[in-house]
């Protein structure tokens, strides 16, 4: 009888891998799947214990909860998270004033006089009335003055936007609205040379940092409000 080698191959096969440990139960069952990341609620509409001011004990005054919002409506200091994020997924919806300007800093430190020469920035923005809506490198959304945003996806002040981040590794990825509106990767040679000829080539840890605190900018003038903070970190 002529020998049939595909089944003859596949008779071997299984017979080492059960000569090495494995059982037939073991080779069909499924691989168990890791749990989800559970959400943290960074701010819930009551409380602001999540939060404390840039280099501070407090949280800085002008900042304050309405109607179970988080608002501002004058320069304020920075606000950052009690605890620091490295891989992360963050969830929030923002409503800026007209010609409002304010951002999301991401794995900031602590070493610099401000949280934006260590963190990279999410852009908030009235891109229809801010200067900086000129360009797209500071356009809302963008990873600020590196990564530009699209126009068009941002709605128009006085109105809510959805923004999403995330952080796994060094890949970074900016969402608005629903929309992925850039990506990149920390450290790559883009990355580098777009870092390098930009303002923050003065500071050397630069968007380095593994893991850091979530920060909100306040030091510009104008209207913000932001509502369902959430954050959960990546395995």
């Amino acid at each position: 009888m002529p020998i049939d080698r595909p089944s003859l191959c596949r008779t071997l096969a299984l017979a080492a891998l059960l000569a090495g440990g494995w059982t037939a139960a073991s080779l069909a069952a499924p691989r168990a799947v890791a749990p989800a990341a559970t959400w943290k609620v960074l701010f819930d509409g009551t409380s602001l214990a999540a939060f404390t001011g840039y280099r501070a004990d407090a949280v800085p005054e002008g900042w304050r909860i309405a109607d179970g919002l988080l608002v501002k409506d004058k320069a304020v200091g920075d606000l950052v998270t009690r605890e620091s994020y490295g891989d992360f997924e963050l969830e929030l919806e923002w409503r800026i004033g007209k010609a409002g300007n304010s951002g999301v800093f991401y794995r900031g430190t602590l070493e610099y006089d401000h949280i934006y020469w260590s963190g990279p920035e999410y852009q908030l923005l009235d891109d229809d009335n801010a200067a900086d809506g000129k360009s797209r490198l500071t356009a809302a959304g963008s990873d600020y003055a590196l990564y530009p945003a699209p126009a068009g996806v941002v709605r128009p002040f006085g109105e809510w936007n959805r923004t999403r981040i995330l952080a796994r590794g060094n890949h970074v990825e900016h969402w608005l609205n629903g929309v992925k509106i850039l990506e990149y990767e920390l450290r790559s040679a883009d990355w580098s040379q777009r870092v390098a000829a930009s303002k923050f080539a003065r500071y050397p840890s630069y968007g380095l940092a593994a893991r850091g605190v979530i920060g909100i900018q306040g030091d510009h003038d104008g209207e913000l409000a932001l509502r369902n903070i959430r954050i959960r970190a990546l395995p």
